[in-house]
């Protein structure tokens, strides 16, 4: 083979590979788009049947006909879920778990004015807003956050209410403060989630259904506000929440990340905040435990309800259809 009989082989060679590279981008580009590009099959699952925004960590849930459902929550005018919160005065969370009794606390606002009600308690009023009062640093479960300090007549106000030995203090989570984020502590969340005093998630839902079929197996009766979710859905079979990988309410879409691994404070009675700490913790564990090679996740803790982001924002409302997403 002389020179010019090379160079036509090697170029002819070099077209033979490109066009093969081509072949093959070409098809793996179709099957992309053939995937992405697939019908989406919608199917009902059930109805919102409640709407619960927990501003106070720990206390009373507001039920509202309404919600926005923003990435870090929902949200009702001034009302955010999670964002205030019970600590001690060098920082550190104080839920239900240390004082039951906080779940008997409500937390409303009436324009621009922060309401607290609890039994035998006087009913107490500040702002919203305070841009004087000092910004706190604080831990919940071990994660550095901030949060506005609502001043010394509310904590006056708590410690009082709890019979506190040492005072507590509230903070209240404002939007230009840093969130936490979730997936640093455990990693099926997506880096971008946020949250201010959650445990875990921005959303978490539970079946009617579900409960009822825990309630059937218990000697006294629970209901939906021993569990504190986000979202209640009526209208479906126990447990079929734990299938709903994608679902679409309205506008909004959510995905679900995992599941609600349950702990003592289901064992406070939000009718007496009185904490028995037994049951139904007791009961959801003979039924409700994690399949094995899930252990390192939610280690001996029962199932119950599901967490979810919040992929599409929007506004929910009691009454939508929930819809289950799937290719």
């Amino acid at each position: 083979m002389d020179f010019r009989e090379l160079k036509y082989f090697l170029t002819d060679k070099k077209i033979l590979m490109l066009a093969g590279g081509a072949s093959l981008t070409a098809v793996v580009l179709g099957l992309g788009y053939k995937y992405l590009l697939k019908p989406e099959k919608v199917t009902r699952v059930g109805i919102v049947s409640q709407l619960l925004i927990h501003p106070l960590k720990s206390g009373k849930a507001v039920s509202v006909a309404l919600a926005e459902c923003q990435e870090i929550g929902l949200k009702y005018g001034a009302l955010q879920d999670r964002h205030w919160l019970v600590v001690t005065e060098d920082g550190q969370m104080v839920t239900g778990r240390q004082q039951p009794r906080l779940v008997l606390v409500a937390l409303t606002v009436e324009g621009q004015q922060v309401c607290l009600n609890a039994p035998d308690m006087e009913t107490l009023t500040f702002p919203v807003t305070q841009p004087d009062n000092a910004i706190k640093d604080c831990r919940v479960f071990s994660v550095d956050i901030q949060g506005r300090d609502c001043g010394e007549e509310v904590s006056s106000w708590l410690t009082r209410y709890l019979a506190a030995e040492k005072a507590v203090r509230m903070v209240h989570f404002e939007p230009q403060m840093n969130p936490r984020k979730p997936g640093e502590k455990e990693p099926l969340f997506p880096q971008q989630t946020k949250i201010a005093y959650p445990d875990l998630g921005p959303i978490m839902l539970l079946s009617e259904s579900s409960v009822n079929d825990l309630s059937s197996r218990l000697d006294s009766k629970v209901t939906v506000a021993r569990f504190r979710p986000s979202l209640v859905i009526s209208g479906c079979e126990a447990f079929d929440e734990d299938s709903w990988d994608d679902i679409q309410i309205g506008k909004v879409r959510l995905h679900r990340v995992m599941a609600c691994g349950r702990c003592i404070f289901t064992t406070v009675d939000p009718e007496t905040g009185v904490i028995s700490r037994k049951e139904p913790l007791d009961t959801l564990k003979s039924y409700r435990q994690c399949k094995p090679d899930e252990r390192s996740i939610y280690k001996t803790s029962p199932l119950f309800g599901q967490m979810y982001t919040v992929r599409k924002t929007g506004v929910m409302q009691v009454g939508d259809v929930v819809y289950k997403i799937s290719r």
